[in-house]
């Protein structure tokens, strides 16, 4: 259990570059939206969730036989919260782009309209 422990303090030192996913080419960046990246982690099947080498000597796929069940596999304890390829699709792109704020052009009121009625 001691093991285990060290290494997921290993894995949170493993987060990210400026809250993107250099890795993945078409991930999209967290940058902006206040989701903080979160680090790998070890689930109760002591394999690595979210380190992206998705190979793990623990894991059910790297010993898999006819006996085991793939329910095994199932569940939100497979699932990273930043680091899922999930984030590809593009409803997850969308939620991201709606988290941040707008990029208005410089001199502009976030909120209002200073320009109203000037034309």
């Amino acid at each position: 259990m001691k093991k285990e422990k060290k290494k997921q303090t290993q894995l949170e030192k493993k987060v990210s570059i400026n809250e993107t996913l250099p890795h993945q080419i078409s991930a999209p960046s967290f940058k902006g939206t206040d989701i903080k990246m979160e680090a790998p982690y070890v689930n109760k099947h002591g394999v690595v969730i979210g380190d992206s080498l998705y190979a793990s000597e623990n894991s059910p796929l790297e010993n898999w036989s006819d006996d085991t069940d793939p329910a095994i596999m199932s569940g939100d304890d497979w699932i990273h919260p930043t680091n899922d390829i999930g984030w590809n699709t593009t409803e997850n792109r969308e939620l991201l782009e709606s988290k941040r704020k707008p990029q208005g052009a410089h001199f502009m009121h976030p909120t209002k309209d200073v320009s109203k009625g000037t034309d």
